[in-house]
């Protein structure tokens, strides 16, 4: 593997913008496991904090409605980045793993970053090719009959497909090699929502 690979949407520069939040967990202070529990109140505040942007008008209930359709959209979207860094982080690497959003005018950009064994990268693969090369209505089709099939439902890649299909967003990755950690790559997530 080159030093990196981009698969999808991805945005190695980002627009300059002075709205944003970037979030860090450190999985030395408390085991990521128990923390895991905790990211729906992460993405909660990240969607509550996001409105503010959007303020709504109780004379045009159509701001209310968007208001609480990004909400929903990003309370859902943040959650999902946060339980697979967390699921996925390789705990003996003390990289601290990252989640961040960045608003632009017409696109809120979320990502995520961790580590992950380098021999995990084989399972990864496929999940984020299929992501990017299919249709996501028929992927979710499949992927809902396989889980109908399987036991292990781990790695399904399911939440991701949920946030194309529902919210109409655009997924990318870049996949960094460290050198001073052979063996580890650093998963970059990044989803873009259109607003």
């Amino acid at each position: 593997m080159k030093s990196y690979e981009i698969y999808g949407n991805f945005l190695e520069e980002l627009p300059a913008s002075d709205q944003f939040l970037v979030i860090s967990f450190s999985p030395s202070s408390i085991p990521l496991k128990q923390r895991w529990r905790n990211n729906g109140l992460s993405a909660d505040f990240v969607a509550d904090y996001l409105t503010t942007f959007f303020p709504a008008d109780e004379d045009a209930p159509s701001t209310i409605e968007r208001q609480k359709e990004l909400k929903g959209a990003v309370s859902y979207i943040a959650n999902e980045l946060l339980e697979n860094a967390m699921k996925f982080h390789d705990e003996s690497v003390h990289n601290t793993i990252q989640f961040g959003i960045h608003l632009f005018d017409e696109t809120v950009v979320l990502f995520s970053k961790n580590c992950i064994p380098s021999a995990n990268w084989p399972r990864f693969k496929p999940i984020i090719e299929d992501l990017i090369n299919s249709d996501p209505q028929e992927l979710y089709i499949n992927q809902m009959e396989k889980l109908a099939e399987e036991d292990d439902n781990n790695g399904s890649g399911l939440g991701l497909i949920t946030i194309c299909c529902d919210y109409g967003a655009s997924l990318g990755w870049k996949i960094d090699s460290q050198e001073e950690n052979l063996g580890i790559l650093t998963i970059n997530t990044m989803v873009q929502l259109q607003v």
